[in-house]
């Protein structure tokens, strides 16, 4: 489906694109997604009709606007939310040639990586709702559809968005990069660990990680981590503490809250002990889903880290 000539006609006959090969239908959800009642209560909206103002993108974009749905995509999800820390990626993924204000006619695409090449992928813009919520990913600023919309391109990319219920973040930073991503067992890392994560928040590298545990229980421990579910890596940063160093990273929950509550956490003592520039650069003391840990606590929370470049 070629992008501009499907608005193009759109436009010259005033009416809404409405894709045939993805269409607001039940086969696009799946069916095992939910149960049978719930798909049959499945309604789809343009965000036209949700929000009297819609757009795109506002302020930029950031992992902060997403907040996952339903559907058990974290994977997918991680991996975008290291993709907005990375600019020139994301100009790829996210084609600037549309909007909700200039020659809108409800119609969107995205492109993805696949198998050595970069795909177009066209959308129309209606969105499943169950019980006027949304299945996918929401936005947090009610009237921003960035995320919403290109998790609908990626579940047309891979058949519905059951196929999204559960997947591997590798392959998600792979599709959304075309790079090389490299994986690193937690359970047995690489005695310089601390250095490779340094290194690749410095190289401007994709991060993610993962917990282990099954996704479809999403178990929350009492220390505030999800069993079975994918975060992304924002950071790592070596700073003065005590009499010597500490090294610590900084992790983010695709959704969108739900964070660490052990040492170096948003209110942990140990940042009464770093020096207020130090303090006043790092920490964000908000639910919204970051938080940083050290090294150790790091290895011992979480199984698998993940790392993708451009290059190797």
């Amino acid at each position: 489906q070629d992008f501009r000539d499907l608005r193009a006609l759109c436009l010259s006959q005033g009416l809404l694109f409405e894709d045939a090969t993805f269409p607001a239908h039940v086969s696009s959800i799946g069916p095992t997604l939910l149960p049978e009642e719930k798909l049959r209560q499945i309604q789809w909206k343009r965000p036209t009709e949700l929000q009297r103002n819609p757009h795109l993108i506002m302020d930029g974009v950031s992992r902060f606007d997403i907040m996952q749905g339903e559907i058990g995509d974290c994977w997918m999800l991680a991996a975008l939310g290291s993709l907005t820390l990375r600019k020139q990626f994301l100009e790829n993924v996210l084609p600037k040639d549309q909007g909700f204000q200039d020659d809108y006619a409800g119609i969107f695409h995205f492109r993805f990586w696949q198998y050595g090449e970069w795909v177009d992928v066209v959308i129309d813009d209606r969105l499943p709702l169950l019980n006027g919520r949304y299945l996918s990913v929401h936005p947090r600023t009610s009237n921003e559809f960035w995320p919403s919309l290109l998790e609908k391109a990626y579940a047309k990319l891979r058949g519905s968005y059951q196929n999204l219920n559960g997947g591997y973040l590798s392959d998600a930073l792979v599709d959304l990069t075309g790079g090389v991503q490299v994986q690193f067992s937690l359970k047995d890392p690489p005695p310089e660990l601390e250095e490779i994560l340094k290194a690749a928040d410095r190289s401007r590298c994709l991060m993610g990680c993962s917990t282990s545990g099954q996704a479809r229980r999403n178990i929350e421990l009492r220390n505030g981590i999800v069993q079975g579910h994918a975060y992304t890596v924002t950071g790592a940063v070596k700073i003065p503490y005590k009499n010597g160093w500490k090294h610590i990273i900084r992790i983010w929950n695709p959704w969108g809250h739900g964070e660490w509550k052990g040492p170096w956490s948003d209110d942990s003592p140990q940042w009464d002990r770093v020096e207020p520039k130090y303090r006043e650069a790092l920490l964000r003391n908000k639910d919204d889903g970051e938080f940083w840990m050290s090294c150790e606590n790091f290895q011992e929370q979480f199984s698998w880290l993940y790392i993708c470049n451009n290059t190797p």
